[in-house]
């Protein structure tokens, strides 16, 4: 189900060498093809050729003013934001995209973190972030600091050229996933470069229209947008995600890949307008960042058009599974296989390799896609990190799973959020998919919170969508599960709490469950 797009030989040239440079590909886009549509949003548009341009313009005056180690960026998804972090690319600055949604306090703390010697701002996170050491440059014309246009470097000023080290830092991602901690994750051209090759075998080149619903502090958005922009696509840019934006969108520019995390996909098949949008120019969909399941998996390949590949990893690299849905329709409660050149393993509390069919902790290595460590935090980056008989390392997931006789990885949760309760192992999923199955339950959580008698006990948070009491729930799970399993309480919720890229915030829900109880 590849799209008919293909690779321009030159480009195709560059993308055979084990590295390379991702500035460098979009100038040689805006060489061969200026004219081609780099960036759309809203009524706005960006050829390549003048994005090339802004991105030399950008990489200028971070010369000009020095800048040599990392800019940070927190802002809603716009065109001035990408040519800012290419631009920085390009002058060999490295990039911290940021949550602009955080408290101040934690904004703060990670530019400050980070050592960021620029911050590009829009105007709700200028009005949010208050006093920062950097000097703040506005996106959108705000007066969140000096605007982005007057500190620009003039136009037609070229970047001196520089010289790009595979193993320096392209980028530092900040992921607190669900523990609220944030760690910067530094993540190398090489990783990146890793990113871009994989993606044409997915049908990204130059006839691929991608839609970016994501926001780009996130690396969900950064492995669509980035091979979609190096590989000469045009990418349709939301500030948010609305499923019914969605479908317009879609069907005016002809889209063609997308990403889109679980609960994304959810509500744009949920909407009204589904199934009267044409949605017929789509080649491939992705989806990654939280579990999904095999049901909607099946629901998609069902009633939208095109492939649908869904990734397992973590933003700190390692192995990578990929599941190409519509190729193993039988095998759609995993999430497939190691991509090419991956190495996963599962391995127990003592660190000993397990054998297919046992559950265990998820690790992984790759040639390239592994992060250099986590920024300024080396006892953190020690204790992600697994080494076999070998020495060759690998990065601890922390979920847990088990690979069948396939080769096919399923997974039953994460190591944190196993349930130990009289003794014995409850996996949060096996009560989840219980709960899932009863008709009046749109979405559920389930978490374990401390018990007297048993150590912990599940309690499941479920949104309904008809009516239903939380007895009858409780029963109608408990009736499918085994005997430790069982449901102790269900708590009904207008809603659970998530990121932005739909993870649920399973310590917001225990948080929630203790203070119910004082």
């Amino acid at each position: 189900m590849s799209s008919a797009s293909p690779i321009p030989a030159s480009i195709a040239e560059l993308l055979a060498r084990d590295t390379g440079s991702i500035p460098a590909l979009i100038h040689q886009h805006a060489v061969e093809r200026p004219d081609h549509v780099a960036l759309i949003a809203g009524d706005d548009r960006l050829s390549y050729a003048a994005l090339d341009a802004q991105m030399d313009r950008v990489a200028a005056a971070l010369q000009r003013d020095g800048a040599t180690g990392t800019v940070a960026i927190a802002a809603a998804s716009s065109i001035a934001y990408v040519a800012v972090y290419l631009g920085a690319v390009r002058a060999g600055v490295s990039v911290a995209p940021l949550q602009p949604s955080v408290t101040p306090s934690s904004l703060r703390a990670m530019i400050e973190d980070a050592g960021a010697s620029h911050v590009f701002v829009d105007a709700a996170a200028a009005g949010a972030l208050g006093a920062v050491a950097a000097p703040l440059i506005g996106l959108d014309g705000s007066s969140g600091g000096r605007t982005f246009d007057a500190w620009l470097a003039p136009a037609g000023t070229a970047a001196r050229p520089v010289a790009l080290d595979p193993d320096a830092a392209f980028n530092l991602i900040y992921s607190s996933g669900t523990t609220g901690t944030p760690k910067g994750i530094v993540q190398s051209h090489r990783m990146r470069w890793a990113h871009v090759r994989r993606a044409g075998v997915f049908g990204y080149g130059p006839a691929a229209v991608t839609l970016v619903s994501t926001p780009l502090y996130s690396n969900t958005t950064l492995v669509s947008l980035l091979p979609a922009l190096a590989l000469g696509g045009a990418v349709v840019l939301m500030p948010r995600f609305d499923a019914g934006e969605v479908l317009r969108l879609a069907a005016r520019h002809r889209v063609s890949h997308a990403m889109f995390v679980p609960v994304q996909y959810e509500r744009v098949l949920a909407h009204d307008a589904f199934d009267q949008t044409d949605l017929s120019s789509f080649r491939m969909k992705f989806c990654t960042s939280a579990p999904f399941s095999a049901a909607r998996k099946a629901e998609v390949l069902r009633r939208w058009p095109g492939g649908l590949i869904e990734y397992f990893g973590m933003t700190e690299g390692g192995g990578t599974c990929v599941l190409v849905a519509h190729e193993s329709p039988d095998k759609l409660h995993t999430v497939g296989r190691a991509a090419e050149g991956h190495d996963l393993r599962v391995i127990d509390d003592a660190g000993h390799e397990l054998p297919p069919g046992a559950v265990g902790e998820i690790v992984g290595a790759s040639p390239a896609a592994m992060m250099t460590g986590y920024h300024r935090q080396p006892e953190a980056t020690a204790a992600t990190e697994w080494r076999d008989a070998t020495g060759k390392r690998f990065i601890r997931t922390g979920d847990l799973g088990s690979f069948d006789g396939d080769g096919f990885l399923t997974i039953v949760g994460r190591k944190k959020d196993v349930i130990i309760s009289g003794g014995f192992n409850i996996y949060p999923v096996d009560l989840e998919a219980a709960l899932a199955a009863h008709p009046a339950v749109a979405d559920v959580a389930v978490v374990g919170v401390p018990s007297p008698r048993w150590g912990e006990t599940p309690i499941a948070f479920v949104v309904l969508r008809a009516a239903a009491e939380p007895d009858e729930l409780r029963a109608f799970a408990n009736e499918r599960l085994g005997r430790t399993q069982r449901v102790a309480e269900v708590v009904v919720v207008a809603s659970l709490p998530r990121s932005a890229i739909g993870k649920v915030l399973k310590r917001e829900l225990r948080a929630d469950y203790a203070a119910r109880q004082t």
